[in-house]
């Protein structure tokens, strides 16, 4: 996949193309839904398929008082649209200035203009975008009447509620991991460096991996949940890259913490020297909330049975 951020500097050998556009935070089965199908267009076309998308994510602009957590920040977004099968990946600097076009200069400079497209492949739900979010799918129909693309909507999809980055956020704030993933289609994750900790854990005889404070991924709500942790350096058929592991997301309140970490315990192993490393840490299944205990000896059992109910949990299950 080619990425790019200048539309100036578009390769010919992605126009004419296919394309979508969107946020794609989560890159969830919806997304994915709307991916695969221009990927097959432009197979069927003979030509590339392109999606567009934004950094940073509106919202940042103009509703920062909201601190809209992203569950898949840029980095992280474009890795996972990468394993999309798409040909090339335009990510526009999406400031104040640049949302003053109107929905037709956007689409016109953008896709007409910079991809030479041939196809707009979009979910039904896509809306608001241009200067005073009156783009919609209507606007878009007529824009491809106008300039020649053909206009391809898929209808919202979901099983026990529509799949969205509204409802991913709304699960993983709620410690729902599974119910999340099965929108995302794949567990939650996190990418940060191990850091050092208060080393409790490997005083406790649990040794933590540490996730720096700029980790990438949204935080799920505070407990205890069953988890990967993926040593990213190392290739996919090393030993020790994908191991189980429980993961706690809080501020430790038995020792009165105030700090909020995520930190992962692979199952079993004090051997591992992390430090340094970049991981990924994937949450499978919540365990438990976050408890105050009266004694380190309280917490040890509440730790030692959380370890024997994620060995049982990840015990049926293939890391993804």
């Amino acid at each position: 996949m080619h990425r790019w951020t200048d539309p100036s500097q578009t390769p010919g050998s992605l126009r004419p193309s296919v394309a979508t556009f969107g946020n794609f935070d989560g890159v969830h089965r919806g997304h994915q839904a709307v991916l695969g199908r221009l990927v097959a267009e432009g197979s069927a076309r003979g030509v590339p398929a392109v999606a567009v998308t934004f950094d940073p994510h509106p919202a940042a602009i103009f509703a920062p008082e909201h601190g809209l957590e992203l569950i898949t920040p840029g980095p992280l977004r474009d890795d996972l649209l990468a394993t999309t099968g798409i040909d090339g990946l335009l990510v526009l600097d999406f400031t104040r200035e640049f949302a003053e076009q109107t929905a037709e200069e956007f689409v016109v400079r953008t896709f007409v203009e910079t991809l030479g497209v041939e196809a707009l492949v979009v979910g039904a739900d896509t809306r608001g975008f241009g200067r005073g979010y009156t783009g919609d799918v209507e606007t878009l129909r007529g824009l491809g009447e106008q300039h020649g693309f053909d206009v391809i909507v898929l209808e919202d999809l979901g099983e026990a509620e529509r799949w969205s980055s509204s409802a991913v956020r709304r699960h993983l704030t709620a410690g729902e991991v599974a119910e999340a993933a099965a929108i995302l289609g794949r567990p939650h994750r996190m990418t940060g460096t191990v850091v050092h900790g208060a080393h409790r854990g490997r005083e406790l005889g649990y040794p933590t991996a540490n996730l720096s404070d700029d980790a990438l991924g949204l935080v799920p709500a505070d407990g205890v949940y069953a988890g990967w942790l993926t040593r990213t350096t190392l290739g996919p058929q090393e030993p020790d890259r994908t191991l189980p592991c429980a993961v706690s997301v809080g501020t430790n309140p038995t020792f009165d913490g105030t700090l909020r970490t995520v930190e992962a315990y692979v199952l079993d192993r004090t051997d591992l020297d992390l430090y340094d490393e970049r991981v990924t840490v994937e949450f499978v299944e919540h365990i438990r909330p976050t408890l105050r205990f009266d004694s380190v000896d309280e917490l040890l059992e509440a730790m030692a049975g959380d370890v024997e109910t994620c060995r049982r949990v990840l015990a049926s299950i293939v890391p993804s």
